[in-house]
């Protein structure tokens, strides 16, 4: 109990220390052997001057970081036709790879737009010759801004991933996290990026701590708490018109805010009535309701893909555990048994697996467990991952770890084999919370 209370406090109260700008950058460390050899060759540029963004290097790293693709470099590639109308695929299947991506931009009719063109190629069809079948997987034209370039790079990656994946891509998205700078007047602060990092954008500035950010359904809205008043409130803040909203300001803990999947309640985490239970708010009425009634710690609150049930960590079977709550019938389940503690439960988007931050020998790890078989998976290695969020796709885990030292990002594929780093150049981040799929 004093473990789990401890946790809850520290949840509530960590800060971060920084010293400047927290840009972020993968750093793969594992994985990259197993994955699936693929090329994604420099595409065309048909104008004058540099060309306005380099496509082939977005969708390649975005195709190696899915922990699915093993990309050829450049220096290894025969040629770089920009046409499947010149390709040899005897010559790239000798290499191994299974599929080819390639393209052309050139400048269009009006200022700041472009012509992007891209294919997917299937080296095997190709190579075989099968007369029935055409290599050529998928052709797109499309006009694009100056400043969507780089977005229709991952929405290029996006189609391919699902072209040869089956699945759904989650380039597309982006990230919210917590970072601080000390330098700053206001040194916490709420940013958003690309999921990659780039583009990064400043939310919100606070002399005093924000935390537990969490994306709305529809991807325009951020739900978090801020102690800027001393005491902790959960806001909702508007993504495009920075309007921003009071939500709860209850005596004592506001906390761990999580959308509904239908963007019209928040589960959340309140200690008015004594000690920390949780609830559910309607975002329209604020109607509240509450759903735990325990005289133990019930918090970090997240919905079953299907909106029916919340699933939560408790500590009324001794240990924290992960529990689920029927919001119809009312009954709870225990879901967890292995390991010292688990915590932080989220249900993947297909709803197979339970991912938790599972506490074994001392140290805190990132786990997944089968929910039909009960067989939970240590996904990280390290002594203390923490805020797991799951990619859209259900693919990926982000997760908040300690690399070299600072506080950082990091990165691991569901299955366990591919594993990256997201250090900021400067200063330290947490927190992260990864957007739903974007248009």
């Amino acid at each position: 109990m004093k473990m789990f209370s401890r946790l809850t406090i520290m949840l509530m109260l960590v800060t971060i220390s920084s010293t400047a700008s927290a840009r972020l950058e993968i750093l793969i460390t594992e994985g990259v052997n197993t994955a699936r050899p693929i090329a994604v060759v420099p595409f065309k540029w048909l104008g004058e001057g540099k060309k306005p963004e380099n496509f082939a290097e977005i969708v390649a790293n975005d195709l190696q970081r899915s922990g699915q693709f093993s990309p050829l470099s450049v220096d290894k590639m025969p040629k770089t036709p920009s046409s499947s109308q010149f390709i040899d695929y005897g010559v790239w299947a000798k290499l191994g790879v299974e599929a080819i991506v390639m393209g052309e931009v050139k400048p269009g009719t009006t200022a700041g737009r472009y012509t992007v063109t891209f294919e997917l190629l299937d080296v095997l069809t190709g190579n075989v010759n099968m007369a029935d079948y055409n290599p050529v997987m998928e052709k797109r034209r499309n006009t694009v801004l100056t400043k969507q370039l780089r977005q229709y790079g991952h929405r290029i990656s996006d189609i391919v991933y699902e072209k040869l994946t089956g699945e759904r891509g989650a380039f597309l998205t982006r990230i919210a996290y917590v970072a601080v700078d000390r330098e700053s007047t206001h040194p916490y602060q709420l940013r958003i990026s690309d999921y990659d990092g780039e583009g990064e954008k400043l939310v919100l500035r606070s002399k005093q701590p924000i935390m537990s950010p969490s994306w709305s359904p529809d991807g325009r809205k951020l739900a978090y708490v801020s102690f800027e008043k001393r005491r902790s409130e959960i806001y909702i803040q508007d993504l495009y018109t920075q309007k921003r909203e009071l939500i709860t300001s209850f005596p004592k803990i506001n906390g761990s805010p999580s959308w509904s999947p239908d963007g019209s309640q928040l589960a959340l985490v309140l200690s008015k009535d004594g000690q920390p239970e949780i609830y559910t708010l309607n975002v329209t009425t604020k109607a509240l309701k509450r759903l735990t009634r325990n005289r133990v710690i019930d918090t970090e609150p997240s919905w079953t893909p299907d909106g029916r049930s919340i699933i939560f960590s408790s500590e009324r079977g001794g240990r924290p555990q992960i529990y689920q709550m029927s919001l119809t019938s009312g009954r709870t389940k225990r879901l967890t048994w292995e390991g010292d503690m688990n915590l932080g439960g989220t249900i993947t988007p297909d709803g197979g697996s339970l991912v938790v931050v599972s506490r074994q020998n001392g140290n805190f790890m990132i786990s997944a467990q089968d929910l039909d078989s009960g067989e939970l998976r240590t996904l990280t290695k390290t002594q203390l991952d923490e805020s797991p969020s799951v990619a859209p796709n259900g693919s990926m885990i982000m997760y908040s770890t300690v690399y070299q030292g600072k506080q950082g990002l990091a990165l691991v594929s569901m299955d366990g084999r591919f594993k990256a780093n997201i250090p900021a150049s400067n200063g330290e981040v947490k927190s992260p919370a990864w957007s739903p799929f974007l248009q």
